[in-house]
């Protein structure tokens, strides 16, 4: 009697303690209440959404578009404008003049007119970078006679840098401007525009990092 009472007893207590082995694989996670749109209010913001990204792409694309278009068209006015103020090129003009500097070539030709300046059909400008050096040098023999609003100025400059090319476009005008009269000889002279700068990089030599730059002498 006791054995059995004993019995019932533990296996009461042994089921009241079991718990279920079957663990849920899913972590515990929170969830809230998710607001609810209607359904036509919804569809019309994602298609003002649409229409407001697709006009600023039309907008941004149309912009670009017409810088690019204007970039074109002035780049091509500019080459038709030269052209048609040098019928036959450059070499068949009669106010010509060729400069050099370093590794720079530059054939110059003027004709009368208000002052302009266009370089490789660009205009001088924006060619030299806005340089304000640069710009001296190609302006200084037409102010040193007093003609920079008389004449137009037409280049074509080849190798070298911007530099170079400033240079040998000064030397090039001031040699064009001796074939509008011998007079201009003098005055130009006179300002150094005529001399030929002859200096240009020496060349490295075997044994040296440089020209004359000599590796550091170790004596031990």
């Amino acid at each position: 009697m006791a054995t059995s009472s004993l019995s019932s007893l533990t296996v009461a207590f042994s089921s009241s303690l079991s718990f279920s082995t079957s663990v849920s694989s899913k972590p515990s996670t929170l969830s809230f209440p998710r607001a609810r749109i209607p359904r036509a209010a919804s569809a019309r913001r994602l298609n003002l959404i649409v229409a407001a990204s697709s006009s600023l792409t039309t907008v941004g694309a149309v912009a670009g578009s017409a810088s690019v278009a204007e970039g074109e068209v002035e780049g091509v006015s500019l080459e038709k404008y030269v052209k048609s103020r040098l019928p036959g090129g450059f070499a068949a003009q009669r106010i010509i003049g060729t400069g050099r500097r370093k590794c720079a070539i530059a054939r110059v030709v003027l004709q009368e007119g208000t002052g302009k300046f266009v370089i490789n059909y660009r205009d001088a400008q924006e060619y030299l970078q806005g340089n304000p050096l640069w710009l001296q040098y190609i302006k200084t023999p037409l102010l040193t006679l007093g003609y920079e609003s008389s004449y137009d100025v037409f280049v074509k400059a080849h190798g070298g840098g911007l530099s170079g090319q400033a240079q040998a476009i000064s030397l090039g005008i001031a040699r064009a401007l001796l074939k509008v009269s011998e007079n201009h000889r003098v005055p130009l002279r006179k300002e150094g525009l005529l001399t030929r700068d002859s200096r240009v990089v020496e060349r490295k030599k075997v044994g040296l990092k440089k020209a004359r730059k000599a590796p550091q002498y170790s004596k031990r």
